[in-house]
C-alpha cells in the first residue's frame, strides 16, 4: 500500500516525523510537506504563481505552498500511486468547527476530493503537560490499522483527534463520534480601532458523545467527514 504524508505544521515538525515513525512497516511512504508553519490555512490553494518543490531526504520534499498544494502536487506528480494521504500529526486539537479551518484537515479532505482516501490527525494539547510524540506515534498505529482494515473503500474521509494523557497511562480507547456542533469560544480584545482575537479552547462546549466531549474525556476521537 502507498501513503503520501503531510502536514500544515511545516517540513520539519516533530509531529510530521512521529507520523512517519507511525506507518512504518505498513507500505511505501512519500512525503510532501510545507516549507513553512501554516496552521488555520484551511483550503487555500496556490493558483497565481509557480510552487518549487526541494528534495529534504530519501521520498521527502517540501513545497512552497499550503497543504492542499501538497496534497495535490503529491498525488498528481511525486507519488500518484497513492491510496491514502494521512497529514499530520497536528500540535493542537481539530476537533467540531475547527476542521473548516485547519489546513491539517483540508490536505486529508483534498485527497479526499481527488478520489483517493485521507485521514487527518491531531493531537489535542493541554497546557502544562508536556507532549509526548512516541506515545502519539503508537496511538495513530493503532487507529490508522483499524481504519485500513475496516474501510478500505475510497474517497473516505477520517478526522483523528487524539488526547493529552500522562505517558505513563494506558493506551486510550477509540470512540468513533459525530462532530461537535457548537462554535470556537470566540472574543476578541479591543483597543481603539484594532482587535486581537482571544479565546480558551479548553472552555469550548462539549456534547456528550461527539468529538470534543470524547478527547478532552481522554479517548481518541474519530469522526468520518463528509464532503458535500
Amino acid at each position: 500500500m502507498n501513503f503520501l504524508l503531510t502536514n500544515d505544521d511545516g517540513i520539519e515538525a516533530p509531529g510530521l516525523a512521529a507520523l512517519a515513525r507511525a506507518f512504518e512497516g505498513l507500505g511505501s511512504l512519500a512525503t510532501v510537506a510545507p516549507d513553512q508553519h501554516l496552521s488555520g490555512c484551511s483550503h487555500q490553494a496556490t493558483t497565481h504563481r509557480d510552487l518549487t518543490l526541494t528534495p529534504h531526504g530519501p521520498q521527502r520534499w517540501a513545497l512552497d505552498g499550503t497543504p492542499v498544494d501538497c496534497a495535490r502536487v503529491g498525488l498528481l506528480h511525486v507519488a500518484p500511486e497513492t491510496s491514502w494521504v494521512v497529514s499530520g500529526i497536528n500540535a493542537g486539537g481539530n476537533l467540531g468547527a475547527d476542521v473548516y479551518l485547519s489546513g491539517t484537515v483540508a490536505a486529508a479532505r483534498e485527497a479526499a476530493l481527488l478520489g483517493r482516501s485521507g485521514i487527518a490527525v491531531s493531537q489535542y494539547v493541554r497546557r502544562g503537560l508536556p507532549l509526548d510524540w512516541d506515545c502519539a506515534a503508537r496511538w495513530t498505529r493503532t487507529v490508522v490499522e483499524l481504519l485500513l482494515a475496516r474501510y478500505p473503500q475510497r474517497g473516505a474521509l477520517w478526522n483523528v483527534n487524539l488526547p493529552h494523557l500522562p505517558s505513563d497511562s494506558r493506551p486510550p480507547d477509540v470512540v468513533f463520534c459525530q462532530l461537535d456542533p457548537h462554535p470556537l469560544p470566540v472574543q476578541f480584545i479591543a483597543q481603539e480601532n484594532t482587535f486581537r482575537y482571544f479565546g480558551v479552547y479548553q472552555d469550548r462546549q462539549r456534547m456528550p458523545g461527539h468529538d470534543v466531549a470524547v478527547c478532552f474525556g481522554g479517548a481518541i476521537a474519530v469522526t468520518g467527514l463528509l464532503l458535500g
